[in-house]
């Protein structure tokens, strides 16, 4: 049972599959649920045209108030509201379940392990308050997701034995209360997000799953999602949310994500959540300036969570646009503010780049160089992509360094003319031989060049089909973005052949991302 490994738990609930970054499951606090039917309760599990009365889908007046404070980040003015409440009635799900959120997003946020300590012996108190509640979907869902939070909470911290325990009871919790209350919408983003997370886990862990009564199902979870999205409940922005960024980040359609990410901070201003979520969609999506606005239009101040990370994020924008200077300074105060150990390889990788970029003396280079190299985990993939370059012997490519940063950005047309420059022979080494056509690819890719762009995607992966085994994630890349070109196409076999061959690389650094985004495609074929 215990033997699943600690980076894809972490990658499918703490974290999953990078579709909300560093802070996933801020958006529906109550997210990351448990997980769909088995095959013999499929009928009563499915999503179901009948909502419960309104009133039963909405939280109290005075809990909803305060859950408004804790989407801003504002956990302070939010735990206030709550404590009239809790102190008349100690055993009510919805304060209870209001105040489970701002600590489990204080744990989502900070990463800090002496808040885990002191947090985790109340969430477990909630529980048995629960116990005086009367009967009903509130009181059921509220204890599922209390024990969701706790099972994320003790995985995200290490404690994989106890995290594995809690989401498994999570999951039985939430499956009695999907067949007892099937109109009680609430429960549909969590049984929706909990089934398109299992769902796209690699086939190798499925048996695993299944043995524990965990079993994922990519379509019940989206039907499930979108019954959240499309009916009114407490939680139906963030049930919408989620919906945009699942099929941003794994089907290809921004659009919804990024009408979103422009929206929510012009009606809140003053909320920090949303900032986040439009600094991170627009990262994505390549738009670094308009990132850069939503982050400095950020609302600040003692009031709000401390977020490290937003800086991190900045960091990276900066690098996008050669402010090495910029960057260097954002990174620096996120590894100074944060109390958590992920992304501070990737911060240190990103310093030595910023310090080698930007001409810096050799010993600030290398000194950055040795921090990647500091006791830490490589469970999220950038971590591990830092750690690889640190332990390879290889320079990096100053040209094609140069111009990924620029493709990461946005900026095609002068990714293209600093890629002129680069000429490979046959003394350079596999992996700039593999990365020059497959930024070539992305380039022409960003122009709205699609035959140019099949053209280089296919070169990469000739070479590396022709190098035999690597580890180098360029050919699986190339590949899955070939079969996104040739379904756009309308070229089902060779796309089906395209995503199957990126399946069946060997591994690598995006390996876990690169195998859900094709296994999902082939679902779609």
């Amino acid at each position: 049972m215990f033997q699943l490994p600690r980076r894809q738990i972490f990658r499918s609930f703490w974290l999953p599959t990078r579709a909300l970054g560093a802070l996933a499951g801020l958006w529906l606090l109550t997210a990351f649920a448990s997980q769909g039917p088995t095959n013999g309760e499929a009928e009563a599990l499915a999503p179901t045209p009948a909502a419960a009365p309104a009133a039963d889908n909405q939280l109290p007046a005075s809990s909803q108030r305060a859950y408004a404070e804790v989407l801003k980040l504002r956990l302070g003015p939010a735990r206030q509201l709550l404590a009239p409440e809790l102190a008349r009635t100690p055993w009510a799900p919805a304060p209870l379940l209001v105040a489970d959120c701002a600590d489990f997003v204080e744990l989502l946020a900070t990463q800090d392990a002496t808040r885990y300590a002191q947090l985790v012996p109340g969430q477990q108190a909630r529980l048995d308050a629960l116990d005086g509640a009367p009967a009903g979907p509130w009181r059921d869902y509220t204890r599922a997701e209390i024990r969701l939070h706790l099972g994320l909470e003790h995985v995200g911290f290490g404690h994989q034995v106890a995290g594995a325990w809690q989401l498994r009871r999570a999951y039985q919790q939430a499956q009695a209360l999907a067949r007892q209350y099937p109109g009680f919408v609430p429960a549909r983003t969590t049984l929706g997000l909990g089934q398109f997370a299992i769902g796209t886990l690699p086939q190798g862990y499925h048996w695993l799953l299944r043995l524990l009564g965990l079993p994922g199902d990519v379509d019940a979870g989206l039907a499930n999602l979108s019954q959240a999205a499309d009916q009114p409940h407490a939680f139906q922005a963030e049930s919408q949310l989620f919906r945009a960024l699942i099929r941003e980040t794994y089907f290809k359609q921004p659009a919804e994500a990024l009408r979103l990410a422009t929206q929510l901070p012009t009606q809140q201003p003053d909320n920090l959540l949303f900032a986040y979520v439009a600094t991170t969609v627009l990262k994505r999506q390549h738009q670094t300036a308009a990132a850069l606005a939503a982050y400095r239009a950020r609302p600040t101040g003692p009031v709000y969570l401390p977020f490290a990370y937003l800086h991190h994020l900045a960091g990276d924008l900066l690098l996008y646009q050669a402010d090495y200077a910029g960057s260097e300074r954002e990174n620096l105060q996120f590894l100074r503010e944060y109390r958590g150990q992920n992304y501070r390889k990737d911060a240190a990788f990103k310093l030595y780049l910023a310090a080698w970029l930007g001409g810096q003396p050799a010993t600030t280079v290398e000194r950055y160089r040795q921090q990647i190299n500091l006791a830490g985990p490589t469970i999220v993939e950038e971590d591990a992509y830092a750690q690889r370059f640190y332990h390879n012997a290889q320079n990096l490519s100053p040209i094609l360094t140069r111009a990924r940063l620029q493709l990461d950005g946005g900026y095609y047309r002068p990714a293209l003319a600093t890629l002129r420059a680069f000429r490979p022979t046959a003394a350079t080494p596999l992996r700039d031989r593999l990365e020059g056509p497959y930024r070539y690819a992305r380039a022409y890719q960003g122009l709205g060049r699609p035959d140019s762009a099949r053209q280089a995607y296919a070169q990469t992966l000739a070479i590396s089909t022709q190098a035999g085994e690597n580890t180098y994630y360029f050919g699986p890349q190339a590949a899955l973005e070939l079969g996104y070109l040739a379904r756009a196409a309308g070229q089902r076999p060779q796309a089906k052949a395209y995503f199957e061959q990126a399946l069946r690389s060997p591994a690598h650094e995006y390996k876990n991302s690169t195998d859900a985004k094709a296994k999902l495609a082939l679902r779609g074929l």
